[in-house]
C-alpha cells in the first residue's frame, strides 16, 4: 500500500515509524520545512524529536505535493490542526477518487468553531474520509508500544483497507462511525488536562484528580450528544483511554502547563507556552467559543476558560467540583 503522510511533527513522524513495520507498505512524507528536509537523512540515524530513534531508511521525504501524491493509496493529514484548511486546498490538484484521507490533526478551528474534517471537507469531496484518535504518546508510537486507537469513518470499505496497513505493527484499530464524537474527544481531552494539571499543581492529591476526570466525562458525554455525536464514543480509545492518558501523564504537554499553572509559575508558564505546541491552551478557547455559539452549558468549561484565559482563581476548580449537581 502507497501512504503519503503530509506533515512532519512528532506525530506524523511516530506514525511513519510503526506503519513501516508493516512491509507491504510504501511510505513518503511531505514537509514544507526546508531544515526537516534537510535534516531527514541523518534521522536515519537518530531523530532528535523523538529521543535519537533511528527512522527506517524505508520511509521517504519529499517537499513536492506531486511527488507525495502520485503513487498515494492512503494520504494522513498529519499536519496542525489550525493549517487543515490551506493544505486541503493545496492538495486538491493531486489527489483522485479512489484516494482513502485519514486526519490526524486534532483540534477545533478557530474562528469558525468547526470539526477538522469539517474544513477538510470543505476543499476535498469524499466518501473515503476517517479520523484516528486515542491514548498515545508519540514517543511510544515510535518505541512501538502496544498502542490502540480509534478509527471513525462512515465506509466500511475504507476501515477495511486502513486496518491492513496496520497488520503487524504495534497499533489495534477500533472502528467508531461518529466522526463528531471521535474529534470532539480527541480536542476536549487537551482542555481536561490542562485543569488536571492545575489542580497537581496546587497540590491537590490523585484522587482529587480521578474526581476532575470522571465528572468531566459525563460532561464530555452531553456535549457530544448536543453537537449531534453519540454518546457511547466516551467509553472508546478516543474518549476515556485518551482523557486517562493525557490527564494524568507528565509526558502531556497540557497536563504539564497546568502543573505550572498550579503552581503559580507565572513566568514558567508562559516560556513553556512559548516553546511547545499546548494545545489545550488553544483548544479551550475553540470549545468555550463553541458552547456559547451552540447555546451548550458546560460550566466546568467555562470555568477552565476562565482560570486560564482570564487568570481566575484556579482553587474555583475544586468549588465548582464540590458543588456541581
Amino acid at each position: 500500500m502507497n501512504i503519503a503522510i503530509i506533515g512532519t511533527g512528532v506525530y506524523g513522524i511516530s506514525m511513519a515509524i510503526a506503519l513501516s513495520k508493516n512491509k507491504n507498505n510504501n511510505i513518503i512524507m511531505w514537509t514544507e520545512s526546508d531544515k526537516t528536509y534537510s535534516d531527514f537523512s541523518s534521522w536515519y540515524k537518530a531523530c532528535p524529536l523523538l529521543n535519537n530513534i533511528k527512522i527506517p531508511k524505508s520511509i521517504k521525504i519529499t517537499k513536492d505535493y506531486s511527488e507525495a501524491l502520485k503513487d498515494a493509496n492512503i494520504v494522513f493529514i498529519m499536519c496542525a490542526a489550525k493549517f487543515v484548511g490551506s493544505v486541503s486546498k493545496d492538495i486538491k490538484p493531486y489527489i483522485n477518487k479512489d484516494m482513502i484521507f485519514i486526519i490526524g490533526s486534532k483540534g477545533i478551528e478557530q474562528g469558525t468553531c468547526r470539526f477538522v474534517h469539517e474544513v477538510f471537507l470543505d476543499n476535498i469531496k469524499t466518501n473515503k474520509l476517517a479520523v484516528i484518535s486515542g491514548p498515545s504518546f508519540a514517543i511510544d508510537i515510535a518505541n512501538l508500544e502496544p498502542i490502540g486507537l480509534a478509527c471513525s469513518t462512515k465506509n466500511t470499505n475504507s476501515f477495511n483497507t486502513i486496518k491492513s496497513i496496520y497488520n503487524g505493527t504495534n497499533i489495534k484499530l477500533r472502528r467508531s462511525r461518529d466522526l463528531i464524537g471521535t474529534e470532539l474527544c480527541g480536542s476536549i481531552k487537551n482542555v481536561v488536562a490542562v485543569a488536571s494539571g492545575i489542580l497537581d499543581g496546587l497540590g491537590y492529591s490523585e484522587s482529587t484528580r480521578s474526581f476532575l476526570i470522571t465528572e468531566s466525562l459525563h460532561d464530555i458525554k452531553e456535549l457530544i450528544r448536543g453537537l449531534g455525536g453519540k454518546k457511547s464514543t466516551i467509553l472508546s480509545f478516543a474518549g476515556v483511554g485518551d482523557l486517562l492518558l493525557t490527564a494524568t501523564s507528565t509526558k502531556s504537554r497540557n497536563y504539564s502547563y497546568g502543573l505550572l499553572l498550579g503552581s503559580k509559575k507565572e513566568k514558567e508558564a508562559k516560556k513553556y507556552l512559548e516553546d511547545n505546541t499546548v494545545e489545550g491552551y488553544y483548544t479551550v478557547k475553540s470549545i468555550y467559543s463553541l458552547i456559547k455559539k451552540k447555546r451548550i452549558k458546560m460550566p466546568l468549561i467555562d470555568l477552565i476558560y476562565k482560570i486560564v484565559m482570564e487568570n481566575d482563581d484556579p482553587y474555583k476548580l475544586v468549588d465548582f467540583l464540590m458543588n456541581k449537581d
